[in-house]
């Protein structure tokens, strides 16, 4: 169920990333309603699921799907190009977050 909270917390930091990018350097009011609810019930969560997970595993999944998330979102929402390196880097990123996982024996 932690793992799930994570994931949860990862969904709502990319929404607050991609509507801090709407806001338009914070001039937009709804999507900065977005990036402050977002954030903080994002960080509420990580802070539910560390009681019972490792913070090592935690925060490179956190990282690495934030990383894709937003990269994603950028090129839907945004209309922002993806080079094929670029490409590499998220596969490159997502691979470590596997080892770094399996390294560390998550299984909760």
């Amino acid at each position: 169920m932690a793992w799930v909270i994570v994931l949860v917390a990862i969904g709502l930091e990319v929404m607050a990333s991609l509507c801090l990018k709407a806001a338009e350097g914070l001039t937009r009011p709804l999507p900065i309603v977005g990036v402050i609810v977002g954030y903080l019930a994002s960080f509420a969560l990580l802070s539910v699921a560390l009681k019972t997970l490792d913070l090592g595993p935690v925060y490179a999944v956190w990282a690495a799907l934030g990383i894709t998330g937003a990269t994603i979102g950028g090129v839907v929402f945004f209309g922002e190009r993806l080079s094929a390196v670029s490409v590499v880097g998220v596969v490159v990123l997502i691979v470590g977050v596997g080892l770094v996982a399996v390294g560390q024996g998550t299984t909760q």
